[in-house]
């Protein structure tokens, strides 16, 4: 399940704070994680671990009934389950927000398709990659402004193009020195979509399969070829930096899952190739500019 609120940790720490509580079932009183503790230990005894996600599909994406889902937390609960913890919950937050929330014990793992790059692998433990992606363009059909690659941006001052803030993207265009007035920030892929619709951006720059879910069927929006000159990108479970021990057991697990089909269906459930992973490192990833 989910929330965007309070979640159900919250309740009981604030409830904590007042007094004891009478509860049934797992003791939910003390904080999974931070810089004390043992979440995998915390993780165990509960039963779940409470997950930072977005709602971007494939990676991650919650349905009508609240269900958290998406390739990134097929991938972690299937994980989860082999270390002793059966659930997850998952909590939507804004891209830019799910590294910060972490380190402030809000959620114990981000599973949301957060690429690697250098200043998110400084700030937390990235476990194995489990996705490799592709990145492209969202432009107006018969791209117009023929915007195939982060040089065409460069080249054309009067091109704006959207980014989520925070995201990959984002990072993708100020490393190459796209100036900030081509840049357009906006919350979410609905808003990036809507943006290049009314003309306030000329492209939408997302990983190719997101913006393939988010156009399906939308003739007024076609998605570009991969962009040529954008670095591979990649993610996995994002931990605290204080979360070693489960950081440690988690990669354990990962590469005991990638052996088998299970991981192979999950990523093919959601549009990726398992082969894409083959032989990419968290090394490698976090060697991204950003």
């Amino acid at each position: 399940m989910f929330t965007d609120g309070w979640t159900r940790r919250d309740f009981f720490r604030r409830a904590a704070a007042a007094g004891a509580v009478a509860i049934g079932g797992p003791t939910l009183l003390s904080a999974c994680g931070g810089e004390e503790g043992d979440t995998l230990a915390t993780g165990r005894e509960q039963g779940f671990l409470q997950v930072g996600v977005a709602n971007e599909p494939p990676y991650t994406e919650i349905t009508a009934s609240g269900e958290v889902t998406g390739v990134e937390p097929d991938v972690l609960r299937a994980v989860l389950k082999r270390l002793g913890i059966p659930e997850i919950e998952g909590v939507i937050t804004p891209y830019d927000q799910m590294i910060p929330g972490l380190k402030a014990g809000r959620w114990d793992v981000v599973a949301a398709g957060l690429f690697m790059k250098q200043s998110r692998c400084a700030e937390v433990l990235y476990s194995e990659p489990d996705i490799v992606s592709t990145e492209s363009f969202g432009v107006p059909a018969g791209n117009p402004k023929n915007i195939t690659t982060v040089k065409s941006v460069l080249e054309n001052p009067d091109v704006k193009v959207a980014v989520l803030s925070g995201g990959f993207e984002e990072g993708i265009l100020k490393g190459a020195n796209v100036p900030e007035g081509q840049r357009v920030t906006v919350r979410d892929g609905r808003s990036g979509i809507e943006a290049v619709k009314a003309g306030r951006a000329d492209a939408f720059f997302l990983p190719t399969l997101s913006l393939n879910e988010l156009v399906e069927n939308d003739p007024s929006i076609e998605v570009t070829q991969a962009v040529e000159d954008a670095p591979k990108t990649g993610a996995g479970a994002a931990f605290r930096k204080a979360d070693t021990t489960l950081h440690e057991e988690y990669n354990k697990e990962l590469a005991a899952l990638k052996a088998t089909p299970e991981f192979g269906e999950i990523l093919t459930k959601w549009g990726f190739n398992p082969a894409d992973v083959e032989g990419v490192t968290t090394e490698e990833l976090c060697q991204n500019p950003g």
